[in-house]
């Protein structure tokens, strides 16, 4: 794994970033509110994802400043517009890294990012190939949802009534290829024994279908 700072939106991101030899594709990670690259939630997912063959990108979208005023303030978590802005760099920056020439892109996001993927799906469908969701909240990104292309799946704890209400809803917008997946007896941390076992099984199966070129 590599440690980088990429240029987006003119700052700097903190990233982690493993491609693997011979990978099927690489996966940008969205964050939800007040998480970082450091969610061990992700980088669980991650982990599954890289074993399958799939190149993993774990950036934080805020800097430490910002992180820091948001702790305070709980504002930046949701600016949707800002943290697509920023995934959108990072999926710029990736395009000239030279492990991952070629290979195809996917947005993974959870919660509050789950929304800023499906807005840089929706503004990038050449470079976007494939989206899951978990635990999302489209509805964030309800302008945009409209115009997301990419094959995307939602996954969704059973337990997590409000959250599942809003996927279904969101899937009325999408006109690509959508599916939902609900995880039975989750909760929207996905904190259950084999619950996120369940969601990176879910992930890395959607990404390899659909991420070679």
């Amino acid at each position: 794994m590599e440690s980088v700072r990429i240029p987006a939106t003119g700052v700097l991101l903190e990233a982690d970033v493993a491609v693997p030899e011979a990978a099927r594709g690489v996966v940008l990670f969205a964050h939800g509110s007040g998480s970082s690259r450091h969610s061990p939630r992700n980088r669980f997912v991650a982990a599954e994802l890289r074993a399958a063959g799939i190149g993993t990108v774990l950036a934080d979208l805020l800097t430490g400043e910002e992180e820091a005023a948001d702790a305070v303030t709980g504002r930046l978590r949701f600016d949707i517009g800002l943290l697509a802005a920023r995934l959108t760099g990072l999926a710029d920056w990736l395009e000239g890294y030279g492990p991952a020439a070629g290979l195809g892109h996917g947005l993974f996001g959870a919660s509050t990012g789950a929304a800023a993927a499906l807005v840089t799906a929706a503004a990038c469908p050449d470079t976007v190939r494939a989206v899951v969701s978990r635990g999302g909240r489209p509805d964030l990104a309800e302008g945009a949802l409209p115009s997301v292309r990419p094959p995307t799946l939602l996954v969704v704890g059973g337990a997590d009534q409000e959250v599942l209400r809003l996927n279904r809803a969101a899937m009325r917008q999408m006109p690509g290829e959508t599916r939902l997946e609900v995880v039975p007896g989750a909760t929207h941390l996905f904190e259950e024994p084999g619950a996120l076992e369940r969601v990176a099984h879910l992930a890395a199966d959607w990404f390899t279908r659909h991420l070679p070129m």
